[in-house]
C-alpha cells in the first residue's frame, strides 16, 4: 500500500456529543486523504446522530463502551488505514499525511499522534506533548486521545478491535507489539481538558492512576469500569 496512494477511514465513539462534534468535523474536513468518516454511536439523547447525518457521516449503533462502538464502526470502515479519533481531538490539515508517512517507516504497524491539551485548566496539565513521547518510549503504548492508526488489514490480523469496556487502546497497543512498532507520527493534535474541569486536575490525575494500577494488576475490565464510572460521576466510558 504505497503512502501516496492510501486512503483513511476515521472512526469516532460517540455518547452525546453534539457540543464537540461539530468542530472536530469541520477539521477533518480539511484532511485531503480522509476518505470517510464513520460516527459510532453508544446511545444518544441529544443531536449528535443529526449532526453527523449532516454532515454526511456513516453512522453505526452499538452497544456503549468505547471498545465496542470502535470494533463496530471499524467493522464499517472502507479504507486502507482506520484513524480512531475522540469526539473531542481536533486534527491539523497535515494530519493525514504526517500518519501515512508514519507507517511507511519500516516496521512501523500502529501510531498516534504528538498531543497537547487546549486551555488547560493549571500548569499540571501542561507537557502534554513530551508525556505522549515518554509514555511510548517506556510503555511502548499511545493514548486514544491521541488518535490511534493502523492498516485496516493489521486491524484484522489481531482480531479487531478488543470489544472490552474499558482499556481499549492498551489492549488494542499490547495485540499489535508482537507485529511490529508502534510510532508517532509528526503532527500534533489538540484535545479538551473538559474532563480535568469537571473532576478538578488531581482528581482526574488519581483516577487514571488507579484504573491503570488496576489493569497492570490483572484487575478484571469490569471491575475497572465500574471504578471509573463511580470516580467520574457519570455513566460514560
Amino acid at each position: 500500500m504505497p503512502a501516496s496512494t492510501a486512503n483513511i477511514s476515521v472512526v469516532i465513539p460517540t455518547l452525546n456529543e453534539a457540543v464537540e462534534l461539530p468542530e472536530t468535523l469541520a477539521r477533518l474536513r480539511l484532511v485531503p486523504e480522509v476518505k470517510e468518516v464513520i460516527i459510532a454511536d453508544g446511545g444518544i439523547t441529544d443531536a449528535t446522530l443529526k449532526l453527523a447525518a449532516e454532515a454526511g457521516c456513516v453512522v453505526v449503533n452499538s452497544a456503549a463502551g468505547r471498545g465496542r462502538q470502535l470494533r463496530a464502526g471499524a467493522e464499517r470502515a472502507t479504507g486502507d488505514v482506520i484513524l480512531f479519533l475522540h469526539a473531542d481531538t481536533w486534527v491539523p490539515p497535515n494530519a493525514g499525511r504526517a500518519l501515512l508517512d508514519c507507517l511507511a517507516r519500516p516496521g512501523v504497524v500502529a501510531g498516534g499522534f504528538y498531543k497537547v491539551f487546549r486551555d488547560p485548566p493549571n500548569w499540571l496539565v501542561r507537557g502534554s506533548r513530551f508525556k505522549c513521547w515518554w509514555r511510548l518510549l517506556v510503555a511502548r503504548r499511545v493514548m486514544a486521545d491521541q488518535g490511534i492508526f493502523l492498516r485496516r488489514d493489521t486491524l484484522a490480523r489481531i482480531g479487531g478491535v478488543p470489544a472490552v469496556p474499558l482499556m481499549e487502546e492498551f489492549e488494542l497497543c499490547r495485540r499489535l507489539r508482537p507485529l511490529g512498532r508502534i510510532a508517532l507520527a509528526d503532527a500534533t493534535v489538540s484535545t479538551s481538558a473538559r474532563k480535568f474541569r469537571q473532576l478538578g486536575v488531581l482528581r482526574t490525575y488519581g483516577l487514571m492512576w488507579r484504573v491503570t494500577l488496576g489493569y497492570y494488576r490483572g484487575v478484571p475490565l469490569e471491575e475497572l469500569r465500574r471504578l471509573y464510572q463511580r470516580g467520574a460521576g457519570s455513566g460514560r466510558d
